[in-house]
């Protein structure tokens, strides 16, 4: 058999995530995997820098949204700017795959490695997006506070889009949690801060009341 099949890839993650649920990650190895797909090792090493990132697939997803941020126009607002790249991010990256990335969701919640390897994975998507801000002008805290709060949402939406029974599209579930966020943020004090004691305070930062 070939190993320049151009399928090879895909025959390469589909042999990885029918041997990671049936034996575990860990237990899992690369030549089993190849042996599997009926390749060789090389061919593995020259697609994936590891097993993990048969899960994880790179940079993928970061370099898309610095791209996407750096083709905005530079008159869009953030948060405007924010949803259009969700949306095709959910559209040209999820949507039509729900069942596989359900199946990855499962095998990364198995192995308390891959859980913290996700968290790393989540952290570099935010600095792609901090950092994308900060080259549009926008500044640093402004520009931490909306990465971290885009990539929350994200994750938050594709877990409920993945959980079974729902029939709703991801940025359907997109823009239904930034509206649950607006809500929660429509309850924040306006116009006055409040100190540890809840008591209101003045700009001096000096408790006010009776």
């Amino acid at each position: 058999m070939s190993r320049w099949r151009p399928d090879a890839r895909e025959r390469l993650e589909r042999a990885a995530l029918e041997l990671f649920a049936a034996q575990g990650f860990a237990a899992t190895t690369v030549p089993q995997i190849t042996a599997r797909a009926g390749l060789t090792t090389r061919t593995f090493f020259r697609h994936f820098a590891d097993k993990r990132e048969v899960l994880f697939g790179g940079d993928e997803i970061p370099a898309l949204a610095t791209r996407l941020m750096a083709e905005a126009p530079p008159s869009l607002d953030p948060m405007t700017l924010i949803v259009g790249a969700l949306k095709t991010v959910a559209e040209t990256r999820f949507e039509g795959r729900q069942a596989e990335i359900r199946e990855r969701r499962a095998i990364i919640r198995s192995d308390q490695g891959l859980r913290e390897r996700d968290l790393r994975k989540r952290a570099a998507l935010a600095e792609a997006i901090r950092a994308g801000f900060v080259d549009r002008g926008v500044g640093t805290a402004t520009a931490a506070l909306v990465a971290e709060l885009t990539v929350t949402v994200l994750y938050v939406a594709l877990d409920e889009w993945l959980d079974p029974g729902g029939d709703r599209t991801l940025f359907e579930i997109i823009t239904e949690t930034f509206e649950s966020l607006q809500t929660v943020l429509a309850f924040l004090p306006t116009g006055a801060a409040t100190g540890p004691s809840g008591a209101a305070t003045g700009p001096s930062g000096a408790a006010t009341g009776k």
